[in-house]
């Protein structure tokens, strides 16, 4: 077990991080009175670490929501030199309202103990002058504190882009090896050959299908994302070429309503209806069928196992890679379920 994983099962981060707060204002709380030259009462330790934690826990909420976002990667013109603008912007952001919140607090704080010590409410002079040494610790506090707050989580974004970068080179390269693939082409035009001479008007719809095929793969393949409509298309003339070749050993079942706003990975549904013609025999008596159909936020392949007597060594790199993009662009991984009878695939949508 690694040494995160093994400080992860002792205590959650969500509460350990609360626990070192807690901490830090109870350890920093005199010595700030000691700073200051302040009467170390208990009045005095209650109400600084009172203030100290409530303000912490304050700014750290708000930190999680300024910083804590993702940024739409699908989205054109997403560079390194764009995020890091969004990040500074969002930096000042919180640097100004984590000031006016802190001073808030503080204000809070000094009308309610001036109550609670029976000394009246207080007046604004008298508020002013509390509030002028606090502002001026909290912004020195917020100037070293706040970088770190940024900071993480922009790395962080800048990783993701340059991963997602990285995995799209990767994707068109695969779909580049892919196009110029020898046993779908060779297979397509010893088809076609066949048909040119006995079916001459299927043969047509055939060379039809087949350039419509290479002119999606050839416009998409450097996309980060698709309508499904238009992938399902694409799908629809990839099996009509798998249709005419198998004479009906192959089968294939959509089920997904055309009026849906989806955005999917490109080639993404092409790769998992290879996968299952490459790992699975078909016959007429026992054809091989495919299902496409939505699932939650999810589409899914699924078909029936037919293994071959002699089974095609699997790399995996197809769904591997697959999964890269998917974890990059949608933020969720494919999920991979298999019984004895079925195989399925789900692929994130993105709305």
């Amino acid at each position: 077990m690694k040494a995160r994983e093994l400080k992860n099962s002792y205590l959650p981060k969500s509460i350990s991080t609360h626990i070192k707060m807690i901490l830090f204002c109870a350890i920093f709380t005199p010595i700030w009175g000691l700073i200051i030259k302040a009467d170390l009462s208990r009045f005095f330790l209650i109400a600084t670490f009172l203030i100290m934690f409530v303000n912490m826990e304050i700014l750290f909420f708000l930190a999680n929501k300024i910083f804590e976002f993702k940024v739409n990667f699908t989205r054109k013109g997403i560079t390194q030199n764009k995020i890091t603008r969004i990040y500074i912007t969002r930096l000042v952001l919180f640097f100004i309202l984590a000031l006016s919140i802190a001073t808030v607090v503080f204000a809070l704080f000094v009308v309610t103990f001036h109550i609670i010590k029976g000394w009246g409410f207080p007046d604004i002079i008298s508020i002013f002058n509390e509030l002028k040494g606090t502002i001026k610790v909290t912004a020195i506090a917020l100037f070293l504190t706040t970088p770190v707050f940024f900071f993480i989580p922009w790395q962080q974004a800048l990783k993701r882009e340059f991963e997602l970068r990285e995995q799209n080179l990767i994707f068109q390269n695969e779909t580049l090896k892919n196009q110029v693939n020898p046993h779908f082409l060779f297979n397509s035009l010893n088809a076609l050959s066949s048909l040119v001479n006995t079916q001459t008007e299927i043969a047509g719809k055939f060379i039809s299908k087949l350039s419509l095929i290479y002119r999606y793969i050839l416009d998409n393949s450097s996309k980060v994302t698709v309508p499904l409509n238009a992938e399902l298309a694409f799908i629809e003339d990839y099996f009509y070429l798998h249709e005419i070749r198998s004479e009906g050993k192959i089968l294939l079942s959509v089920k997904i309503k055309e009026e849906n706003n989806y955005e999917i990975l490109p080639v993404s549904l092409q790769v998992l209806i290879e996968n299952a013609i490459k790992h699975n025999m078909a016959t007429l008596e026992k054809p091989l069928k495919i299902f496409i159909y939505i699932e939650g936020q999810y589409i899914v392949v699924k078909n029936n196992i037919q293994k071959m007597a002699t089974q095609v060594v699997s790399t995996k790199i197809g769904l591997k890679n697959l999964n890269e993009r998917a974890r990059l662009i949608a933020g969720k991984e494919i999920i991979i379920e298999e019984s004895a009878n079925d195989f399925l695939v789900k692929v994130p949508l993105l709305s």
